[in-house]
């Protein structure tokens, strides 16, 4: 069966959460929003392109830092509300140069920085 990205449930400002996840060892890297023509760039091409809600603009990652996401696989959630981008992350996916946005854990009612920016 043909996969229809009219099919997913957007949002009312008409986007869906999308995770990118690292095919080679399953870290979660980021999550941003996608907007039907998001995803159908995404998969037209093969290099993730997401929806910037402070642009109102398409972004294809790493198309200014080279820090490319490279699609492996794109995955439904079961209520068509959430999307999973299997990638090739070159370089840090986060802005802050850190491999992961999720880089701060809550621990015992504090904020524990988990990883340092990454050095070129």
């Amino acid at each position: 069966m043909a996969f229809d990205p009219a099919s997913l449930t957007y949002d009312a400002d008409g986007l869906v959460p999308c995770i990118a996840q690292d095919a080679a060892d399953g870290t979660v890297l980021m999550m941003a929003w996608m907007t039907r023509q998001a995803v159908e760039k995404t998969l037209e091409t093969g290099r993730v392109t997401y929806w910037s809600r402070s642009r109102q603009a398409f972004w294809v990652k790493g198309e200014s830092s080279g820090h490319v996401q490279a699609l492996v696989d794109l995955r439904v959630d079961c209520d068509r509300d959430c999307l999973l981008a299997v990638v090739r992350q070159t370089g840090p996916a986060c802005h802050t140069n850190r491999r992961s946005c999720f880089y701060t854990s809550v621990t015992g009612g504090d904020e524990v920085e988990l990883m340092h920016p990454m050095t070129d």
